[in-house]
C-alpha cells in the first residue's frame, strides 16, 4: 500500500510547574508528530522528541522524496534507502528524522494488515508490561522537599516502581534517596535519573552515597558519550548504570558494552531509528544478556510504540519488584500524552492493546490546543 502523503505536526506546552534536573528547569516542551499517509487512507503515527523543527525540516528535504510512493509492507528497504542518505549525521537529527518515518510506517503497516505493531514484529511475550512512574522532579526554590507528598500519590496510583530527579549536590542526593526509600519499603523499585548532570569526580561522590537505598539503577550520571568516564564510574561504585536515551546507532551501544558500563540500555525509539533501529539495539542487548528497555518521555505516540517494544523483549531478573522490561510513565503536566488512556493496574502493569497497528486512530483536529505548525508532502 503506497504512501502518498507525509504531513508533520508541531505541538507544544508550557509545563506547569517547570520541570527540573541537574542541567536545567524545562520551561518548554516541543514535539513533532510524523504521519504517512496511504493511498487508502490508513494514517501511521511517529514522533520525534528531541530537535524536533530540524528533524522536520530534514524529512521534507531528504526523506519524504524517498519515502513518498513507496509500500509500507516494505518496512526494511525504506529504513536502508533512508538510513543511506543520513550522511555525518547518523547519531543526531537526520536519525530523529529516520526514527519518525520507520514508526510511522510500522504503524500504517499494521493497521493495513490488521494485526499490532508487536504482533507485526513476531509476536509479543506479555500482554501486560511493568511501569514505572517517571517523577518526581526538581522544584525551583524547593529542590527535593516535595518529594514525599508526590511520591505517596504514585504508590496510590498502583505505581510500584519510581524514578526520582537528583542532581543537586551528592550530600542532597543521598538524604533524598534514603528518605525514599524509607518511604516507599523494601517492595517497591527505586531508581534515579542524573540527567547527565556531573562530571565524574560529582557522579561517583553522590552515587556512593546512594548505595545503601538498594536502587534498581541510575541514569545518565554522565555525559552520554563519555565512555571512560562510565567504565571508570562503573568500576568505583556498588550501583548499576543505566543510559542510552542520546545514543542513535548499534554502534555507539555496541562501544559502551564493549567498554562494560551499562547494565540496563535504553534505547530511545524517537533516537535510534525507530522499530526497526530499537530492535537491532535489542538484539546487541540480547548477546550480552543485558536487559534493554524502551526510554519514553514524550507524547502518546512513543509511549504506545515504547509498550509494543516493551512487550517482545525477553524477561531479566533486575532485583527490583518485577522482571525487566519496564516501560516509562511520564508523571508530569503533559497533555500530549494524555490524548489516550494507559491505565496502570493493581499489579503495577499496563496492558497492550491488539487493536491494528498502534492503535490509536488518533486525529489531527485533536491537536489544535497545541498545534504550533503544520506542514505536508504529497505525490506529484
Amino acid at each position: 500500500m503506497k504512501i502518498t502523503r507525509i504531513e508533520g505536526y508541531n505541538l507544544g506546552f508550557d509545563p506547569i510547574p517547570p520541570l527540573g534536573n541537574a542541567q536545567t528547569f524545562i520551561r518548554r516542551r516541543d514535539f513533532l508528530l510524523v504521519s504517512v499517509v496511504t493511498e487508502c487512507g490508513r494514517r501511521g503515527w511517529g514522533e520525534v522528541f528531541n530537535s524536533p523543527f530540524a528533524a522536520g525540516a530534514f524529512i521534507k528535504a531528504k526523506l519524504a522524496p524517498l519515502v513518498l510512493g513507496e509500500s509500507v509492507e516494505n518496512r526494511i528497504p525504506l529504513f536502508e534507502k533512508m538510513r543511506a542518505v543520513l550522511a555525518y549525521d547518523k547519531r543526531g537529527t537526520a536519525r530523529m528524522a529516520l526514527s519518525a518515518i520507520d514508526m510511522a510506517v510500522h504503524d500504517a503497516a499494521g493497521q493495513i494488515l490488521g494485526v499490532s505493531v508487536a504482533r507485526l514484529l513476531g509476536g509479543p511475550v506479555r500482554e501486560r508490561v511493568f511501569a514505572y512512574a517517571s517523577g518526581p522532579f526538581i522544584k525551583e526554590g524547593r529542590g527535593y522537599d516535595d518529594y514525599p507528598t508526590e511520591v505517596e500519590n504514585y504508590l496510590r496510583k498502583g505505581f510500584r516502581a519510581i524514578k526520582p530527579r537528583a542532581g543537586l549536590t551528592p550530600a542532597k542526593d543521598g538524604r533524598m534517596v534514603i528518605e525514599m526509600r524509607a518511604l516507599v519499603g523494601d517492595d517497591v523499585g527505586l531508581m534515579v535519573d542524573v540527567n547527565q548532570g556531573y562530571s565524574l569526580g560529582g557522579a561517583t561522590e553522590s552515587l556512593r552515597r546512594m548505595e545503601e537505598a538498594g536502587l534498581m539503577w541510575v541514569e545518565e550520571p554522565l555525559q552520554p558519550e563519555n565512555i571512560s568516564g562510565y567504565r571508570q564510574l562503573a568500576r568505583s561504585v556498588r550501583v548499576a548504570l543505566a543510559g542510552g536515551e542520546a545514543l542513535g546507532t548499534p554502534a555507539a551501544f555496541r562501544d559502551f558494552l564493549e567498554a562494560d558500563t551499562f547494565s540496563v540500555l535504553q534505547p530511545d525509539p524517537t533516537v535510534c531509528g525507530g522499530f526497526t533501529g530499537y530492535r537491532q539495539i535489542s538484539a546487541l542487548g540480547t548477546a550480552y544478556d543485558m536487559p534493554t528497555l524502551p526510554h519514553s518521555f514524550g507524547t502518546i505516540v512513543n509511549a504506545t510504540a515504547s509498550l509494543h517494544l516493551a512487550a517482545l523483549e525477553p524477561a531479566r531478573r533486575g532485583g527490583g519488584p518485577a522482571d525487566y522490561p519496564y516501560v516509562e510513565y511520564d508523571m508530569t503536566f503533559n497533555p500530549l500524552l494524555g490524548l489516550r488512556e494507559m491505565p496502570v493496574g493493581d499489579d503495577g502493569r499496563i496492558g497492550l492493546s491488539d487493536a491494528p497497528g498502534l492503535g490509536l486512530d488518533l486525529k489531527p483536529e485533536e491537536f489544535e490546543p497545541w498545534l504550533t505548525d503544520h506542514w505536508s508532502v504529497e505525490l506529484p
